[in-house]
């Protein structure tokens, strides 16, 4: 990704010289055939004194026409690298932007992540250390899969003593979710 963000100016830069060079090319066929025929009807042995001639009049008024017409496009095109400049300089900022937020992003859910653990394990800790008459009390209440969990990070002797104070069909419940929370984990 931040060898994407590296090459767009080179990009931009290679695209901007491109058309600036199709510019150019474009001024020198169409101005260079007009200026070759007035060349030809030319007399250089003649001083420069202004003639009638409306061939040559109408070949000038093209020739400037079409002078005006490159030097609009020349500074609409310089206009529009203007534009690319500053869009690209916004672009750039934008993704620093993103890029912030981003990591601001994943260390909030890192830390998210972590206390929820956190708070897991010394719920955990807790119930293990209740007597196992009333910590089976509170798991009574629970629903089988939120006390699987429990019960599943506990020591196997304090998850025994907590099961063995629950109903029957709960401790089954627990003890079948608990079976099988790794059925499903691949084996190679």
């Amino acid at each position: 990704m931040a060898k994407t963000r590296k090459s767009r100016p080179k990009v931009l830069m290679i695209l901007c010289c491109l058309l600036l060079g199709s510019a150019a090319l474009r001024s020198v066929e169409i101005a260079g055939p007009a200026i070759a025929a007035a060349s030809e009807k030319m007399d250089f042995s003649q001083p420069d004194t202004p003639t009638e001639n409306p061939e040559n009049d109408a070949l000038l008024a093209r020739l400037l026409e079409r002078d005006a017409a490159l030097r609009d496009r020349e500074q609409k095109l310089e206009e529009r690298l203007a534009m690319l400049a500053i869009a690209e300089a916004d672009l750039t900022e934008m993704l620093a932007a993103l890029d912030a937020a981003e990591a601001k992003l994943a260390a909030t859910i890192a830390l998210s992540e972590t206390a929820s653990s956190d708070d897991i394990a010394l719920l955990t800790r807790v119930y293990q250390q209740m007597k196992p008459k009333d910590a089976a009390a509170v798991f009574e209440q629970m629903t089988p899969e939120f006390a699987a969990g429990f019960l599943g990070a506990m020591k196997p002797d304090g998850a025994a003593a907590i099961l063995s104070g629950l109903s029957p069909e709960k401790a089954y419940g627990i003890s079948v979710l608990l079976a099988g929370r790794n059925a499903n984990a691949p084996t190679e």
